[in-house]
């Protein structure tokens, strides 16, 4: 029996975390073929989406798919996201969450495209110092209501 991967626990620990301390979650996707979210809202092939109970309806997140249907521009659209797509889940007012290494064909890439075990994530900092300006080829951060 294959061992369970641990990324969809976090991401619900870490929509828990996000929803109890009153922050708004946010999630990082990879798009693909297999992701269904609104095409006109995705940039460089990745998409920033707001997790909130407020700005979803039905969310679901499952071991192997995170399904919800929101608002974009007042119109409602079902999205729905592989586990596989996620890059990250983090607090849109502090940044502070999980990054995880891109999976291709379900396996995990790791530093330099080495395959891993699972998806390794990367706590974000913690301390109360000024977090570090985001680098040029992670997804802009927009607001969706």
């Amino acid at each position: 029996m294959p061992e369970r991967s641990t990324k969809p626990y976090l991401i619900r620990a870490i929509h828990e975390w996000c929803t109890d301390s009153g922050f708004t979650p946010y999630l990082s996707v990879k798009v693909d073929e297999n992701t269904r979210v609104p095409a006109e809202y995705v940039k460089s092939g990745e998409i920033v989406l707001n997790l909130s109970h407020d700005a979803t309806h039905k969310l679901t997140i499952t071991n192997d798919l995170i399904q919800f249907s929101a608002r974009f521009s007042g119109v409602s659209r079902e999205c729905s996201v592989p586990m596989v797509a996620v890059a990250g889940i983090f607090a849109r007012e502090n940044g502070q969450g999980l990054f995880f290494a891109l999976e291709q064909n379900g396996v995990t890439q790791g530093v330099n495209g080495v395959a891993g075990g699972d998806a390794k994530p990367q706590a974000a900092a913690t301390t109360d110092r000024e977090p570090t300006p985001p680098s040029p080829t992670r997804p802009k951060l927009q607001i969706v209501k």
